[in-house]
Parts: C-alpha cells; sequence; structure tokens
C-alpha cells in the first residue's frame, strides 16, 4: 500500500500502513510532522524529488534531516528502504546512495551535539514503549550537565510520557516551569532554601521535559524554542542574587563588600561566559563544549545553572548558605577563566591553518 501526501516541503510518499501511535499520534501524523517541523528550519526539498517514509518503522528525525542534505539518498534496513529522498515515483532501492543502518553504524547528530546509532525500530504494539523511550533518550544532547544526563532522564522521561497523554504542549509545559522558577526566586530572597530548593528541581526538571516533548511529539515551533531558553538565559542571576539576599534570614548576611564582589563574579562571570560560547559558535560553527573531548566532559560540571545548584544544595547540607554562595563565585570564575582560555587555543589553532573541527567529527 502506498499513498501520497504533500507537505510544504512537497510531495511525500507514504509506504504501508500502521495503526499503532506513538507519543499519543499516528506514525503517518509522525512522519507528516517531522516534514513540517524540517521546512520550518529551513530545509527544502530538491526539485523532482519526492521524500519517503516507510510507516512500518519509526526512526530517528536525524535522518531525515540528513536525507534532506543530499537528495537521492535513502536509509534502509537490509533490504528495507525507511526513509529518504528520491526521485518522484523512483524505486527507492534505485537510489544514488542506499546507506544501511543494519550494520550498526555511528552518524554525528550536530543538533544535540552527540555520535549515535540512530534508532530504527518496526513500530508495532509490543514495541510502542521501548521506541517511545528509544526516541525519549535520543533526544538528549549528548554534551550536558551533570544532573541533566544522569539524574533527570527517567523521571522527566515518566514526565514527558504523562504530557503526552494528556495532550499537553512543550509551551504549556515552559510556562509551568517560569512560574515554578519566579516562585523559587522570591523564597530564596526570603532565605526559605529548602522550599525555594525543591521549587526550583521541579523547574528544572521541567526545563528537560519541554524540550523531550517538543521533540519526541515533533512541536516544536520558534516561539516556544525562544521561551524556552529565553528563560533559561535569564534566570540564573537573578536565583544567585536574591540567594544572597536571602542570607539575612539565616543571620549569615555578607558584608557589604563581600556581597558586591561575589555578585560581581557571579554575574559578570557568567555574562562573560556566555559571550565566549557565542563567539565561538559564531567563529567556528560549533558550540564550544564538542570541540575537545576535555570541553564535553567540563560541560558536565562548568558553572551553570544545575551545576551551581549543587554546590548550593551541599552547602545548604552543611548549614552554611553563604559559603555555598562565596564558593559559587569561585567556580564561576575558574570556569570563566577555562572557557577564555579554550577560545584563544581555537583562535591559536585557526591562526595555524589547521581546522577547528569537533572531536566527535574528526
Amino acid at each position: 500500500m502506498t499513498q501520497t501526501i504533500t507537505t510544504t516541503l512537497g510531495p511525500v510518499r507514504l509506504l504501508g500502513a500502521n495503526a499503532t501511535r506513538i507519543w499519543g499520534m499516528p506514525n503517518a501524523e509522525r512522519c507528516r510532522r517531522m516534514a513540517e517541523s524540517s521546512a520550518k528550519n529551513g530545509s527544502a526539498q530538491a526539485e523532482g524529488h519526492e521524500l519517503l517514509f516507510n510507516l512500518a518503522y519509526a526512526f530517528d528525525p536525524m535522518l531525515l534531516r540528513l536525507a534532506l542534505e543530499e537528495p537521492g539518498t535513502v536509509f534502509a534496513w537490509g533490504a528495507t528502504p525507511i526513509v529518504g529522498q528520491i526521485s518522484v515515483g523512483s524505486d527507492p532501492l534505485s537510489a544514488t546512495h542506499i546507506v544501511d543502518l543494519s550494520d550498526g553504524r555511528k552518524l554525528y547528530n550536530r543538533q544535540l551535539r552527540k555520535l549515535e546509532r540512530p534508532f530504527v525500530r518496526e513500530l508495532t504494539p509490543a514495541t510502542r514503549r521501548g521506541i517511545e523511550r528509544q526516541s525519549y533518550f535520543g533526544a538528549y544532547k549528548g554534551v550536558t550537565d551533570l544532573l541533566t544526563k544522569y539524574l533527570w532522564p527517567e523521571l522527566a522521561l515518566w514526565l514527558t510520557r504523562l504530557a503526552a497523554s494528556l495532550g499537553m504542549t512543550p509551551n504549556m509545559v515552559t510556562a509551568i516551569g517560569a512560574t515554578l522558577c519566579v516562585v523559587a526566586t522570591y523564597l530564596f530572597s526570603q532565605g526559605l532554601y529548602w522550599t525555594g530548593m525543591l521549587a526550583g528541581f521541579i523547574f528544572m526538571v521541567l526545563d528537560t521535559v519541554d524540550g523531550k516533548l517538543a521533540r519526541c511529539t515533533i512541536t516544536s515551533s520558534k516561539w516556544g524554542n525562544v521561551a524556552d531558553h529565553g528563560v533559561d538565559l535569564i534566570h540564573p542571576p537573578f536565583w544567585w542574587y536574591f540567594w544572597g539576599v536571602g542570607l539575612s534570614a539565616w543571620g549569615l548576611a555578607l558584608s557589604t563588600q563581600t556581597f558586591t564582589l561575589v555578585m560581581a563574579a557571579v554575574i559578570v562571570g557568567y555574562v562573560l561566559q556566555r559571550l565566549i560560547e557565542g563567539m565561538f559558535i559564531k567563529d567556528f560553527g560549533m558550540d564550544i563544549h564538542v570541540w575537545g573531548r576535555f570541553d564535553s566532559w567540563f560541560r558536565l560540571i562548568t558553572a551553570r545553572r544545575n551545576p551551581n545548584m549543587v554546590i548550593l544544595f551541599i552547602a545548604l547540607l552543611a548549614g552554611r548558605p553563604d559559603i555555598g554562595l562565596i564558593a559559587l563565585a569561585w567556580w564561576t570564575v575558574i570556569s570563566l577563566i577555562v572557557h577564555a582560555a579554550r577560545l584563544m587555543q581555537a583562535y591559536g589553532v585557526q591562526r595555524s591553518g589547521r581546522s577547528v573541527v569537533s572531536w566527535m567529527e574528526a
């Protein structure tokens, strides 16, 4: 059975039929959303070509992005075509470039900053939950902080499934998380650190859920992405500032001079570190944390929100939230120095005539 539908990318040929739902939708709808999402992100279908989707299988969206980059490409599992971009009406197995994924090869996912084996599995009622789990973990960035990478996944998977079953959109999850972020800020300012930590913890998990829900259900949007990343970018300095304000409720207020120095280190260090990351992307076309293996490792603990919250949590356990804030400031300065040194090293490599390439691509 073959049917053809039209998307904003162009014609799409669907092979077979499949009644099994994945992330609350038919596989045909998932494939349509992938095509529409690719069009929104600037991908284009070559003239005289059509996309091919085999509805008997669920597959990693990365394969569609790669097929759109190279017309005439078909990703297959053995002799079975899965997804590709082929000449209109042609035999999928006569494509100019057939990539058999059954050999276990790994491909570099630039979007998620990781080298991985893209998933391809036959979609049936018996395999659905396993595929959802695989697609969920496939949506995880390979280079991120230690909490997101090791602590959140199982809880966030459960919440992502719940949100999908309730028909929630990623923007709804972002809105709930943003509200909790503001609540945590207020609680920190009052010295209510434990309840603030709880609100912050839930927000931090939801910050993972909204992105995973968007990727798994193929419902990401421009404004949703702006809102999610905007909240992520802006709120950390406010948390650290109001944590310092709340110290007075514990009788541990920092002196004016110490507070000023700590805030200067925390806020200026945070801003400069993000600027360095932006400069690296602008000048080298990739995230600084995927350049070398060291950079990917350092991203686990660098002075971003989640690792900083670990510092504050440990200090709070010891009953010294003031020392936690001071330690956070020192860690921010150290992280800034590391990033600045790596940026200078990259410029040195470039001046020597060598290419600055991610270790995962090299």
